[in-house]
């Protein structure tokens, strides 16, 4: 019985640290496209961040800079997207495409150019720590690797994630600017005649969204693997916008979802530690499997909001 209790305590605790950069980025969905923007760049802002962040921590030995500044770098690529969508107009899809290929390449180039060639960084000496650590120093609250510290003790960013839940779902539903966001995702002219800019909300909207998906990929980056490499996020922003679109472009439903998909990546990760004779690639297939299969089962049962992906222009032509 305790090596049952234990095997779920490993399965819940991976499955919150995996969860963890899926619900950044997650976030990150849902506030540009309740502003009315589509954004499928999350992959490239969240592996631009990635970079970012890993970088910056390695050279600073500062975990939290290089966390802050992975933001930046997310918010940088969504400045490029809200540029040609909100001012330029540009088709929001094909924007999105392009800000995938230019957060790789660019990450790609600039690794090469700190790292001596390299497509990865080197180790990161100090990691995101673990909650304990970060509030009470060195010591532990949980000394046996038990069920309460193998779902507890995990990095500060998975508290984070929660708090950023709760404060984006107060933001969106309880504050004027998270109105004003609604409303330019679900009317924009008649936000506009009531005064409120609709480009300034959009371009805020998607500077926050490519935010929090560098966060997303630093949590991934700093905390998870302490480095960053070219094979690291691999589909996570893709994910992270299925699970927006599974939770109804609702922060708490984005929430969920990415704690299922970060449940089948707890899984596989168990299955292959205990050896089970299933091949390494089908384990590693589970979680994009399970990403088609909820795609599948929700198409045509959610409603983004009205004037997602609608080009505002307020001269009316």
């Amino acid at each position: 019985m305790e090596a049952i209790i234990k095997d779920m305590g490993f399965i819940i605790g991976t499955t919150l640290m995996y969860s963890t950069p899926l619900m950044f980025t997650s976030l990150g969905g849902v506030i540009t496209e309740r502003s009315g923007v589509v954004n499928i760049g999350l992959e490239g802002m969240m592996f631009f961040g990635a970079f970012v962040g890993a970088t910056v921590a390695y050279y600073s030995q500062s975990p939290w800079l290089g966390f802050v500044c992975a933001g930046l770098g997310g918010a940088l690529l969504g400045l490029i997207h809200a540029i040609a969508c909100v001012s330029f107009a540009a088709e929001q899809i094909v924007s999105g495409i392009a800000i995938n290929f230019l957060g790789s390449g660019f990450a790609l180039f600039l690794s090469r150019l700190f790292f001596d060639g390299a497509t990865q960084t080197l180790t990161i000496p100090k990691k995101i720590p673990l909650p304990f650590s970060f509030l009470f120093g060195e010591g532990k609250l949980f000394q046996s690797a038990g069920f309460m510290d193998l779902v507890f003790n995990r990095f500060a960013t998975v508290y984070l994630a929660f708090f950023l839940v709760a404060v984006v779902w107060f933001v969106l539903y309880k504050t004027k600017i998270g109105m004003r966001v609604q409303a330019v995702g679900e009317h924009p002219e008649a936000a506009d005649t009531l005064g409120i800019n609709v480009y300034r909300i959009r371009y805020g909207a998607v500077m926050t969204s490519g935010f929090f998906a560098g966060l997303g990929g630093a949590a991934m980056s700093i905390a998870v693997v302490s480095r960053f490499s070219n094979t690291l996020i691999s589909g996570h922003g893709f994910i992270a916008l299925a699970a927006m679109i599974f939770g109804k472009w609702k922060p708490q439903g984005a929430m969920l979802a990415c704690l299922l998909f970060g449940g089948a990546k707890g899984v596989e990760i168990y299955l292959g530690a205990k050896g089970f004779p299933v091949p390494s690639s089908l384990l590693a297939m589970l979680p994009y499997i399970l990403t088609i299969i909820v795609l599948v089962g929700v198409v045509g049962k959610t409603t983004p909001p009205a004037a997602i992906g609608r080009i505002f222009d307020k001269s009316g032509k």
